[in-house]
């Protein structure tokens, strides 16, 4: 199953310090060998609902193993003060949905244990 690095950015005022093109030019070569692709990268989101200040990124890898591996890779880890010391952000790693998922199904699942917890309750 696909698992993803989501990364929000949140770019400070101010000139772009070298070491944060450092980074843009090496994290690549971190992520490759695991499989790794941008899906999104340097693209203006168009917000629909609350919002979203600064860019988000969006690593796919084969598998949370992989995408975990390069989080934790000596590569990436020598490399990420170069973009955490200049720009604040959050990053997650997440599974994605299996092929031929059914999101009504999992509503079914949802609302069978919530009414399961409900009849405990009482």
């Amino acid at each position: 199953m696909t698992a993803y690095a989501i990364a929000h950015l949140r770019p400070t005022d101010g000139p772009v310090p070298e070491e944060v093109f450092v980074y843009m030019e090496r994290i690549q070569e971190t992520f490759a060998p695991y499989g790794g692709e941008f899906l999104v990268h340097g693209t203006t989101a168009e917000v629909r609902e609350g919002e979203w200040p600064g860019a988000l990124v969006m690593i796919g890898f084969p598998g949370m193993p992989e995408a975990r591996a390069w989080y934790d890779s000596p590569s990436y880890q020598a490399l990420l003060p170069l973009r955490t010391a200049h720009i604040p952000g959050d990053l997650i790693l997440v599974d994605g949905v299996p092929p031929n998922y059914d999101a009504a199904k999992t509503a079914a699942r949802y609302r069978a244990a919530e009414r399961y917890r409900a009849a405990e309750r009482h």
